[in-house]
């Protein structure tokens, strides 16, 4: 399996960010773990058609990590909740 990493003053930030939940890598390594990875997309933009997009489910809300890999490493860039996704992949209790 390869190494999953991230930048650690980046971390840090996200860690401190009540708007993104303050979730962390470190969460997000637990969801994929735990089985919660909803879905491994491509990113929807040609900006970023070198990166692809992890769907974890942390908290019943869908929260994306877009990441790079390369022959040893899974690089995080960030982490953000999403709305879309929520609808998409995580279904109400009373639907």
């Amino acid at each position: 399996m390869k190494r999953i990493v991230w930048d650690i003053d980046k971390a840090n930030l996200l860690a401190l960010d009540v708007d993104r939940g303050k979730v962390t890598f470190e969460e997000c390594v637990v969801a994929i773990e735990d089985g919660r990875l909803l879905d491994d997309v491509p990113h929807p933009s040609t900006h970023y058609k070198h990166q692809r997009l992890l769907i974890l489910n942390i908290n019943n809300y869908a929260y994306v990590v877009p990441y790079v890999e390369d022959d040893t490493r899974i690089f995080f860039k960030t982490i953000f909740p999403s709305r879309k996704y929520t609808q998409l992949y995580i279904k109400e209790p009373n639907s």
